[in-house]
C-alpha cells in the first residue's frame, strides 16, 4: 500500500496535521516531524511516527518517492486489504 504525505521537519509538536488536497485533487496526509531535515532525521523520525500509529514495524515502511522533499510516497508492506482496513480506523479514530 502507498500513501502519499507532506511533511514538516523541525515542528514544536511531531503527529498527524490532518488531510491535505493538492492542485490535481489528490488527497495526502500532513505529517509534523520533531527532528530536521538533514542527514536523514526527518525520514527516520517519520518512519517511527507512522510505525507507532499504524501499529506496523519500521522495518515495513519505506520511503518511495520524495525522500529529500517535503511531498513523499511511502509504501507500507503487508496484506493491503488489512492494512486499508487499519488505516480506515486509524482516521477514523484521528478525525482526520
Amino acid at each position: 500500500m502507498r500513501v502519499q504525505l507532506r511533511v514538516s521537519p523541525k515542528a514544536a509538536r511531531a503527529g498527524v496535521a490532518g488531510v491535505g488536497v493538492d492542485a490535481a485533487g489528490r488527497a495526502f496526509l500532513k505529517v509534523r516531524v520533531n527532528a530536521p531535515a538533514e542527514g536523514g532525521k526527518a525520514n527516520a523520525a517519520l518512519v517511527k511516527l507512522l510505525a507507532r500509529e499504524w501499529g506496523v514495524a519500521p522495518s515495513r515502511i519505506g520511503i518511495v518517492a520524495g525522500a529529500k522533499d517535503r511531498r513523499k510516497t511511502v509504501h507500507v508492506a503487508g496484506d493491503t486489504p488489512a492494512l486499508v482496513e487499519r488505516l480506515k480506523k486509524w482516521i477514523e479514530k484521528q478525525n482526520v
